[in-house]
């Protein structure tokens, strides 16, 4: 599941024309933060998870990877 987080936060970012500095400062983390998640080396919170559904219009489950 962590591949599926990581890879679709990016994919996502990159498809909406966000940069890592824009996406992070719209869910209030460090740009060094979200780097991390993308990188696999962190997994955002139950808020950060919902804080990226909103902005990136996607649901919850499609974002875990439980979902196409």
């Amino acid at each position: 599941m962590k591949y599926e987080i990581k890879k679709r936060i990016k994919e996502l970012r990159i498809e909406r024309g966000l940069t890592q500095k824009q996406l992070a400062a719209l869910v209030n983390k460090s740009v060094t933060g979200l780097a991390s998640w993308e990188q696999g080396l962190s997994e955002p919170n139950v808020n950060d998870i919902r804080a990226l559904c909103k902005i990136l219009e996607v649901s919850a489950d499609y974002l875990l990877g439980l979902e196409d």
